[in-house]
């Protein structure tokens, strides 16, 4: 696969992540007594996952996020080299995500990228005001456990064409536990679209939503690789949710 097709897949799912799960939060989560609250949002933010890596994990292996591809290459399931080319898909399917969602959200009366436009944050922005310690706590342990599933379950030896279910729903697991915390991350190109459109405090936090996921995914790879990997070691070409490996 040419990795100008892999990139323009990780552009597409990560937009759609990034639109379809924040949409949630900014259109849906809160609608008068209608609105899907954060079990919603959770759901969406899983969904999106199971969706896009069924249609284009054949493709890219269905990263969409700067930790799963730096986790993954840690696990020794992706080249070094092609870490670049997914990261800079990524983030410009992120922020082409929130352009789009700004241009519907600002279509309603009163709205006000002061209301966070669901940026992560912590401190006075987390939705529950939670520390900078315990935002960096969740952040590091909700991405290790995420990249540690999907090496896991891209395993060969994992049942075959469940990936992607898996790992969305580990997604959506991890949004129903950490979203109070820090409106959840686990994911650099997630958190960086909103971030430059609320500008100010979110840029100034926008670090920890950076650092700490790919802390915590290159923990996860490494975890899975030197501990419970079989055949540690060896590269594959590409590998995600969306794509079995040795």
């Amino acid at each position: 696969m040419s990795t100008g097709k892999q990139a323009a897949a990780e552009f597409f799912g990560t937009f759609w992540l990034v639109f379809a799960g924040t949409g949630a939060a900014v259109l849906a989560a809160a609608v008068g007594n209608n609105g899907i609250g954060w079990i919603g949002v959770a759901l969406a933010f899983g969904l999106t996952v199971v969706t896009m890596a069924y249609a284009v994990g054949h493709i890219s292996g269905a990263h969409f996020n700067p930790a799963i591809t730096i986790g993954l290459w840690a696990g020794g399931r992706f080249p070094a080299a092609k870490i670049p080319v997914y990261i800079v898909a990524q983030a410009l399917g992120a922020i082409a995500a929130s352009a789009v969602l700004y241009a519907v959200a600002s279509g309603k009366a009163g709205f006000s990228l002061s209301s966070g436009f669901a940026a992560n944050g912590y401190g006075a922005h987390s939705p529950a005001h939670y520390s900078l310690t315990s935002a960096i706590i969740i952040e590091l342990l909700m991405t290790f456990i995420f990249v540690f599933v999907i090496h896991g379950v891209t395993h060969r030896r994992a049942p075959a064409g469940m990936a992607p279910l898996a790992i969305g729903l580990t997604l959506t697991l991890i949004h129903l536990v950490s979203i109070p915390v820090d409106n959840t991350s686990v994911n650099p190109a997630r958190s960086l679209a909103p971030a430059l459109f609320v500008g100010g405090w979110a840029l100034s936090q926008l670090w920890v939503f950076i650092v700490f996921p790919i802390i915590g995914g290159i923990a996860g790879g490494l975890a899975y690789r030197y501990i419970l990997d079989t055949r540690a070691g060896q590269d594959d070409d590409v590998a995600g949710p969306g794509e079995a490996t040795e």
